[in-house]
């Protein structure tokens, strides 16, 4: 199958392998600055492939890297940790064998399937804490709790909840019936209990673009 969409992507238990589009990525880099794209293109899952040094303070490197992950802020990063003197091209190589997983985010227990990326299953949970973290501070407030949940498959591998909104019903109650604030509390419960078994969260457009933004 090729895939276009992580949604498309067939359960776990019917999947023998999966093939990634690689590149071939090419850096001149002043040697200064050696190190720290080393570690760059290293936590970008790359694997050296050639290193020359074209002069004393020229560095040119060669390397194998998965085009996920340079399609979105890799040029940026190279551009930062080398204060803007390295240079970077590239060209696809074909695909290769990765180990990714399929994460998905949960909102109030139903996967938003605009939301689900493919990430490599070493570095899944990390990012699904950094997702779910973020989408908390991202969706409004409700008149019920809402839980955020990060998956693999059925296994939730982290969570946040949303508090409710505070609603003071007994407000209106004078003097010290308690017998009566009791109820209302009841009723408020019960009310909130309801409602979070029918009720929809609209989500805001900032939180769709937390997908672009994880790392």
């Amino acid at each position: 199958m090729e895939i276009h969409n992580p949604s498309e992507l067939p359960p776990v238990n019917e999947i023998e392998k999966i093939l990634e589009p690689y590149v071939k990525a090419t850096i001149l880099t002043p040697s200064e600055y050696l190190g720290n794209v080393i570690t760059l293109v290293n936590d970008k899952r790359g694997i050296q492939e050639k290193m020359d040094y074209i002069t004393p303070e020229r560095v040119l490197l060669e390397y194998a890297i998965p085009m996920n992950e340079i399609v979105m802020d890799f040029y940026d990063k190279l551009k930062s940790t080398t204060k803007g003197y390295a240079s970077f091209d590239y060209e696809p190589t074909g695909y290769r064998e990765g180990d990714l997983v399929k994460l998905d985010i949960r909102v109030a227990g139903e996967v938003v399937d605009a939301l689900s990326i493919i990430v490599p299953k070493s570095k899944a949970v990390t990012k699904g804490r950094e997702f779910v973290k973020q989408m908390k501070e991202l969706v409004p407030r409700q008149l019920f709790e809402v839980a955020i949940q990060a998956s693999i498959g059925n296994k939730i591998i982290s969570r946040e909840t949303v508090k409710s909104m505070g609603k003071n019903v007994t407000a209106k109650c004078y003097g010290g019936d308690i017998t009566r604030k009791r109820k209302l509390l009841e009723k408020q419960k019960a009310g909130k209990k309801r409602m979070k078994s029918i009720g929809k969260v609209q989500l805001p457009q900032e939180a769709f673009l937390t997908v672009l933004k994880i790392d």
